[in-house]
C-alpha cells in the first residue's frame, strides 16, 4: 500500500491518479494522519479494503463551495465532528466559549461550527441532493437517537433527522464502515442499507422493522421526564453487541429512527491490523506554517493497548461509544509500534502513555463476555466486584517490561488512568509495586471523584473506604520502595446527588488532608450518559428514584467553590454556601474552619480579634510533600 497522506485537493487527486473518489471525509478536526483520530483510523480501513477516500477538513461552513473541492464522490460522503462533540469543544460547563481548539492549527479557535455534524452535512445537501451520507464520530453515535442536549436546555430529535443524513455508523466504525462501503459498491441504495449491526437508519414503513423494541415516542420523551427516563434505560440496557436488541423511536406516528445492534468487538488480529495501517503519524505539513496541530502532542509518543471500559462510570459514554468489552491489541503489535515510535527523531526515550479509557483493563471482565456479552442489568465493579470478575494484571505487567526493555526507552509513563478499585482485586499485588517503581513521575492521578457515599452511588463510583484502601497502599508501596510519589486526585463538583451538604463534606475532606486541588472539573451534562440523564429528569433511570440535581448556576459555582475553599476569590461563595447549609460553625478561627469571618470596615474582625492577629494567622496553602507526610504519619497512627 502507497505511503503518503491521503488527497486533500484536486491536485492531489492528480498526483494519485485518482480521477474520481470513492469516498469524501469531511471533518471537523485538522487532518491528522496518527491512529488516535477517527478519522485517520476509517479512511484507512477503507483504503485497505481498496477504496479511495480524499479528505475535507474544517471546510469553511458559511460556504456551500468548501465541500466541494473533492467533486461528487463515487459512493459517498462520510462527516464527522471530530474527535470529540463539537459543543464540548468550544464551550466550557458554564456555556462560555473556550478560547483554543487543540484540534485545529495553531491552537485557533472557530475553525468548526456548533453542531458541526449537522452544519456539515446541510452543507453537503445544497449541493449534492441525493449522494449518500454517512455520520459517525462522538458526536453522531452520542445523538443517535432523542437525547437531551445541554447548550439548549431541551430534547432535540436524533441527528439522523436534523442532518439530513441517510445513515449513523455508530460505535468506533471499523466493521460497520466496510460493511456499508462493500454494500453501496454493490448498487444497493443507501435506504435499503438496514441489516448492518452498529448503524442507525429511517424508515417510514413500521412494516419494515422486524424484531425490534419500540421505545417511548419522541413526543412522548419531550413531554414526560420519565418518559425520557425510561426510553434511556433501554437504550442502556441494549448496548452490547451480543445481547441488545435492535430498537426504534417513532416521530410523528409517521417516522421511525431504528438502531441496529452495536457491532461485534474486534479480535485481536483486528486490532493488530488497524494499528499497523501506513499512517502517516502526524499532521499534513498544510499546516505547518500556522504553527501544527497541539492535539498531537498528547499522543505523538503514546501507544493505544485497549479499548472498552467495564467501569460503568455513570457519567461516562464509553458503554454508548466503545462498549463495555475490552478489545486489547497484541504484545507484538504495540512493541511494533513503540519501536516505530523510537525512530522519530523527536523521541527524546519517553513513551508517554500505555493504555485506553481504564490503562489498567487489558483483558474482558470475565469469560463470558466474548461469548454472551456484558450483563445488562448488573456491572463489573460497582457497587461491589463482582464474583465472576477476572482481576489480574499479568498481561499488562508482561507488556510493560517489554517496552522499558526496549533500546532508546527511559521511561514509560502510564497517565490515561487505572481503576484502583480493580487494582485491589487483584489479589497477587504486584502490580502496584510494578506501578510505583517504574511507570510513576512523583505524581500519580487517580479519579475518586467525591468523598461522600451518597453521591459516590449515583456516580456508579466504589464507596470511599475503596479510595481510602488505596491512599494506604500507594503509601505503604512507596514507602516500601523508598519514593516519594504522591497522589493527585480528580475531584467533581454538583454531580446528581450531590446538594451542599455533600459539598462541604468534600470541603471538610480536603481540609483535614490539607489540600487543595487545583483542577476541579463541575459535572458537564453531555449527551448519552446515566448522569446526564439524572441531570435533565431528576430520576436515577436505574431505580427510578428521585436524584437531587443542582441545575441552578449559582449553586453550581458554590459546590465547585467549596473545594477550592482557600482560594481568596471564592471566599463570598463560600461564605454564602456554608450559611446556606447551616455550617457556620466552619467559619472562625479554629482549625477546623474553612473560612474566617468577614472583617469588618474597622480595625477590628468580627471575632473581636484584631484583624491579622499574629495567633490566628491566614493558613498557607500546603504542598503535596506536606500533606502526604501528613498522611503517612496518620497511617502509622
Amino acid at each position: 500500500m502507497a505511503q503518503g497522506f491521503l488527497p486533500i485537493s484536486k491536485q492531489d487527486m492528480e498526483e494519485q491518479g485518482i480521477g474520481q473518489l470513492d469516498f469524501v471525509y469531511v471533518t471537523g478536526d485538522a487532518y491528522v494522519d496518527h491512529p488516535s483520530f477517527g478519522h485517520a483510523i476509517i479512511s484507512r480501513i477503507l483504503q485497505a479494503h481498496g477504496y479511495t477516500v480524499g479528505i475535507i477538513a474544517q471546510p469553511d461552513y458559511r460556504d456551500r463551495a468548501s465541500v466541494t473541492v473533492l467533486g461528487e464522490p463515487r459512493l459517498g460522503f462520510l462527516v464527522t465532528s471530530g474527535n470529540m462533540d463539537s459543543m464540548v469543544n468550544h464551550y466550557s460547563v458554564s456555556r462560555k466559549r473556550r478560547r483554543t481548539d487543540a484540534y485545529s492549527p495553531g491552537g485557533v479557535m472557530g475553525k468548526r461550527p456548533d453542531y458541526a455534524v449537522v452544519t456539515y452535512c446541510n452543507l453537503i445537501r445544497q449541493t449534492y441532493k441525493h449522494v449518500p451520507v454517512i455520520i459517525g464520530g462522538i458526536e453522531a453515535s452520542l445523538r443517535r437517537l432523542g437525547h437531551y442536549d445541554y447548550w439548549s436546555n431541551r430534547v432535540k430529535r436524533s441527528i439522523l433527522l436534523d442532518s439530513g443524513a441517510d445513515l449513523i455508523s455508530y460505535g468506533m466504525g471499523e466493521h460497520s464502515i466496510v460493511e456499508i462501503a462493500d454494500a453501496l459498491n454493490s448498487g444497493l441504495a443507501v435506504g435499503d442499507i438496514t441489516f448492518i449491526d452498529g448503524t442507525v437508519y429511517k424508515s417510514r414503513n413500521k412494516e419494515d422493522i422486524y424484531d425490534a423494541i419500540e421505545l417511548p415516542s419522541f413526543e412522548a420523551i419531550r413531554e414526560d421526564k420519565r418518559a425520557y427516563a425510561k426510553s434511556f434505560y433501554l437504550q442502556y440496557q441494549n448496548t452490547d453487541p451480543f445481547a441488545a436488541r435492535r430498537l426504534y423511536e417513532t416521530y410523528d406516528g409517521k417516522m421511525f429512527v431504528v438502531q441496529n445492534p452495536p457491532a461485534k468487538p474486534l479480535s485481536e488480529q483486528e486490532m493488530d491490523d488497524v494499528y499497523a495501517l501506513p499512517y502517516m503519524r502526524t499532521y499534513h505539513p498544510c499546516y505547518e506554517k500556522e504553527g501544527g496541530i497541539p492535539a498531537i502532542s498528547e499522543v505523538k509518543f503514546s501507544l493505544i493497548s485497549s479499548r472498552g471500559c467495564f467501569g460503568g462510570c455513570s457519567f461516562c459514554a464509553l458503554t454508548f461509544h466503545q462498549g463495555r468489552i475490552i478489545q486489547s491489541r497484541s504484545h507484538d503489535s504495540i512493541v511494533a509500534e513503540a519501536q516505530q515510535m523510537i525512530q522519530d527523531p523527536d523521541f527524546k526515550g519517553y513513551i508517554h502513555d500505555v493504555g485506553g479509557p481504564t490503562a489498567n483493563f487489558r483483558e474482558p471482565a470475565c469469560g463470558k463476555q466474548l461469548t454472551k456479552g456484558a450483563c445488562p442489568n448488573r456491572q463489573c465493579l460497582f457497587p461491589k466486584p463482582c464474583p465472576n470478575l477476572k482481576a489480574d494484571h499479568s498481561d499488562y505487567i508482561a507488556l510493560l517490561r517489554k517496552l522499558r526493555k526496549l533500546p532508546g526507552v527511559k521511561k514509560v509513563f502510564i497517565r490515561s488512568g487505572i481503576r484502583f478499585d480493580y487494582l485491589l482485586c487483584d489479589t497477587k499485588h504486584d502490580f502496584l509495586t510494578e506501578l510505583c517503581r517504574y511507570h510513576v513521575s512523583g505524581q500519580l492521578k487517580v479519579a475518586p471523584e467525591h468523598i461522600s457515599d451518597a453521591v459516590l452511588t449515583r456516580l456508579g463510583k466504589p464507596p470511599v473506604q475503596v479510595y481510602r484502601r488505596f491512599v494506604r497502599a500507594y503509601e505503604e508501596t512507596n514507602e516500601r520502595l523508598g519514593l516519594k510519589q504522591y497522589l493527585v486526585p480528580y475531584l467533581m463538583s454538583s454531580h446528581p446527588g450531590s446538594t451542599l451538604k455533600e459539598a462541604v463534606e468534600l470541603a471538610e475532606y480536603l481540609r483535614d488532608l490539607g489540600y487543595m486541588p487545583e483542577q476541579v472539573q463541575d459535572f458537564y451534562p453531555t449527551p448519552s450518559t446515566i448522569s446526564t440523564c439524572m441531570y435533565y429528569t431528576g430520576l436515577d433511570p436505574r431505580t427510578m428514584e428521585p436524584v437531587y440535581v443542582a441545575t441552578n448556576p449559582h449553586e453550581k459555582a458554590m459546590q465547585r467553590a467549596l473545594i477550592q475553599y482557600r482560594a481568596p476569590e471564592n471566599y463570598d461563595l463560600v461564605y454564602e454556601a456554608l450559611t446556606k447549609s447551616g455550617r457556620t460553625d466552619l467559619i472562625g478561627y479554629d482549625e477546623k474552619c474553612l473560612i474566617r469571618p468577614r472583617k469588618p470596615a474597622s480595625g477590628t474582625s468580627r471575632g473581636g480579634k484584631p484583624a491579622g492577629d499574629r495567633k490566628n494567622p491566614p493558613r498557607k496553602k500546603k504542598t503535596i510533600r506536606n500533606v502526604h507526610k501528613k498522611q503517612r504519619n496518620e497511617h502509622k497512627l
